[in-house]
């Protein structure tokens, strides 16, 4: 029993020393580390040269007038425009124009068979006109008292029944000659002679297009700068010449989809260069503001909460939150964090970090 406890004591005083042998040994591994730390980065310090400052382009912010411009995407539309159709139905038998013509208001473009209402027509004049007969005999007849009063309200009933009905027939009559709505230039017909005509036939559109329209949309917080009679001007993809014109409706109300409002203006398009449908970039002034300040379109950054820009401050780049109002292709108006003085980077602001050391070389305005 005793050889047993002495077994026991020996191996507990075993485990004991190799687990404080154990942790001695971490003890001066780490002092061992940390003097090798602190030795290298003594070392580094004593060697390290200050990382030279990094050479950027940038503006000093000045006042300078600026006149606001918007510019929107805009359609070419024609003043008046007409898909033609027939009110009756019936055979094609003459057409009167020339595709792609200019026809004036009134002009015969297609006439449809009439043969049929003509003699309808006919019938109703002889009708009507022995009714005539036949209500100035009652009348002299009523007169001498040989008939009722009643009997010759009948025959005067039968006259105006007569007389509406020749009313109704020429009205059919005039349907069959379909004539210009407007003065304008005629599309290509989509119809030929001896075709069968119905009113959801097709014959040709028909287009006024001096003056011309062009429609357009701004956005909501520049409903109230536009005014009826404001000038616009505008370019087409077509020649890229510039064009004028005058605003001459507005829209009422806001689309609340689009949170627009819809404008119209006219223009002169006296050599028919301006085509209807064709699309046209729309730039109109809205006010001019005297002390503005400008900065490059290039210095503005994108962020979660808005705009910012790079300023040098104690020769270091500093950011600073900016608000912004309308911009040209080139600049952009800052109306508020900017203040008169201020030096914007232009140039590596994408890649610098807040705090850097820049070297600014400031650009001609």
């Amino acid at each position: 029993m005793k050889t047993r406890y002495i077994v026991y004591i020996l191996l507990t005083l075993g485990l004991v020393y190799l687990i404080y042998y154990r942790i001695s040994a971490n003890k001066q591994l780490e002092g061992e580390g940390g003097a090798a730390k602190g030795g290298s980065k003594g070392a580094m310090g004593k060697g390290d040269k200050p990382k030279p400052p990094t050479m950027v382009e940038g503006i000093v912010v000045k006042t300078s007038e600026f006149n606001s411009e918007l510019e929107v995407a805009g359609n070419i539309e024609a003043n008046e425009s007409v898909v033609l159709h027939s009110e009756v139905s019936g055979l094609v038998t003459g057409i009167f124009f020339k595709e792609g013509a200019n026809v004036s208001k009134g002009a015969v473009l297609v006439k449809i068979n009439d043969k049929e209402i003509q003699a309808q027509l006919r019938e109703a004049i002889t009708k009507q006109n022995l009714s005539a007969t036949n209500e100035t005999r009652a009348k002299q007849l009523l007169a001498k008292g040989a008939i009722s009063e009643e009997e010759y309200e009948t025959s005067f009933a039968d006259l105006q029944s007569l007389k509406a009905k020749t009313q109704l027939i020429r009205a059919q009559l005039e349907k069959a000659t379909i004539t210009a709505p407007f003065t304008g230039k005629i599309g290509l017909r989509a119809i030929s002679v001896g075709e069968y005509l119905t009113p959801a036939s097709v014959i040709a559109n028909l287009s006024s297009t001096n003056p011309i329209k062009v429609s357009f949309s701004v956005p909501e917080k520049y409903a109230g700068q536009i005014k009826v009679n404001s000038t616009i001007t505008f370019i087409t993809n077509s020649n890229g010449k510039n064009y004028q014109g005058k605003v001459y409706a507005l829209e009422p109300g806001i689309n609340q989809q689009t949170r627009t409002l819809q404008i119209k203006a006219l223009s002169l398009n006296t050599n028919n260069e301006l085509v209807p449908g064709a699309f046209a970039k729309v730039k109109l002034s809205l006010s001019t503001i005297k002390d503005a300040l400008l900065i490059p379109t290039e210095a503005i950054i994108p962020t979660l909460k808005g705009k910012m820009v790079f300023i040098t401050k104690d020769g270091m780049a500093t950011p600073i939150e900016v608000e912004a109002g309308a911009r040209t292709a080139e600049k952009i108006l800052i109306t508020s964090g900017l203040k008169v003085g201020d030096t914007v980077l232009t140039t590596g602001t994408m890649s610098i970090k807040p705090e850097t050391l820049v070297k600014v070389k400031l650009a001609n305005q």
